[in-house]
């Protein structure tokens, strides 16, 4: 005779329940519709080559420093409108302390760090203190940074972009942490080997991976691991799901809510420094409209407004999407007004299909 040992409050879960459980299931698919879409309409046009996958990687790279940290706020039922501002106004302040004040630029970076993590946490503190939506607070934060961001530019150098960053930064010792590229060595084999294509005089079509690539892979693991593998990413969904019974349970949802708020705020410093070394330059209005980009990356990424639900990996894909499609658009010679309204549609089908989805999910437990 053989006796069944299980528990019988432990059942089997098939594997596509347990797929219906993911947040970012409809991103992965969109992904590959999105893929399928431009590999048939665009597979002469270069978009999938070395150059063009580079080109699309950069672009989402953007959009994906900024989408993970906001992804784990929005798991905690926050949101950061401030964060589009936060990089013009952390754009400055790496370049006029540089160019004007003759400070260091990795003195300028840890000064622009250090603030931009002070005032998120501002915007967390006065959340967490005062009951007002966080949605009111960082608008409010929106345009007093923009408004302090065009001042100060004016007020110190007469314009609204400070130029001449590139030769101050040439040697510092932090530059290469935030500009050029990696993996030259790698691609120059790939090149001799036939598998990336050579331009007419020789050299492989791509020199590198840009650094804002590895920042954006980087940080998506990173906020991957803190969201599922650590005591902090319980407190963050904890937070998000039910935050009264989390505080009865002990979770710490202020300090919870504050650090993250630090952490976007963070995420746009960084996507500044790598603008800002790049490019040689700030300008007041970089940044705009960054955060309702982050917002529908994340989104799209399966996160739920309502808070309580998402993943990093998820914005991870909403921000490829992002990418391949600007950049498809640009290689099939489609007019770009049109990026704009495919992407808010792209936002309210995510929306639609991660509700249908969670309902799933709800119902299979």
């Amino acid at each position: 005779m053989t006796t069944d040992l299980r528990d019988e409050r432990v059942r089997d879960v098939s594997l596509v329940k347990r797929l219906l459980g993911r947040p970012e299931l409809g991103a992965a698919a969109g992904t590959v519709l999105v893929f399928a879409f431009f590999a048939v309409v665009a597979g002469s046009s270069g978009l999938f080559s070395a150059k063009g996958i580079i080109n699309f990687l950069e672009v989402s790279a953007q959009l994906g420093i900024l989408a993970a940290p906001v992804a784990l706020l929005m798991i905690a039922g926050e949101f950061d409108l401030s964060v589009g501002s936060m990089i013009g106004f952390a754009g400055i302040l790496i370049a006029i302390p540089s160019v004007f004040w003759g400070w260091p630029i990795w003195l300028s970076l840890l000064f622009c760090f250090a603030l931009c993590a002070a005032i998120g946490a501002l915007n967390g503190l006065i959340v967490v203190r005062t009951g007002l939506p966080s949605f009111i607070v960082t608008l409010g934060s929106l345009f007093m940074l923009r408004g302090l961001t065009l001042g100060l530019t004016r007020g110190i150098s007469g314009r609204t972009q400070v130029s001449g960053v590139r030769d101050l930064a040439i040697n510092d010792p932090l530059n290469s942490l935030f500009s050029g590229q990696v993996f030259s060595g790698p691609v120059a084999w790939l090149s001799d080997i036939g598998v990336i294509a050579k331009r007419a005089d020789g050299l492989p079509s791509i020199s590198g991976v840009p650094v804002s690539i590895i920042w954006w892979i980087g940080l998506t693991l990173f906020c991957t691991w803190l969201l599922t593998r650590t005591r902090f990413g319980n407190w963050i969904f904890a937070a998000g799901g039910e935050p009264n019974a989390a505080r009865n349970l002990g979770v710490p949802v202020a300090r919870t809510k504050i650090t993250l708020f630090a952490m976007t705020a963070l995420a746009a410093a960084l996507f500044a420094a790598i603008q800002v070394l790049v490019t040689g330059s700030a300008d007041t209005l970089r940044g705009t409209q960054k955060e309702f980009e982050a917002i529908i990356a994340v989104v799209i990424g399966g996160t739920l407004l309502t808070g309580g639900y998402g993943s990093a990996i998820g914005a991870m894909f909403g921000a490829l999407i992002f990418g391949v499609v600007q950049m498809g658009i640009f290689y099939t010679g489609i007019d770009t007004d049109w990026f704009k309204l495919f992407l808010g549609a792209m936002m309210v089908i995510a929306v639609l299909f991660n509700s249908y989805v969670r309902s799933r999910a709800m119902r299979s437990r």
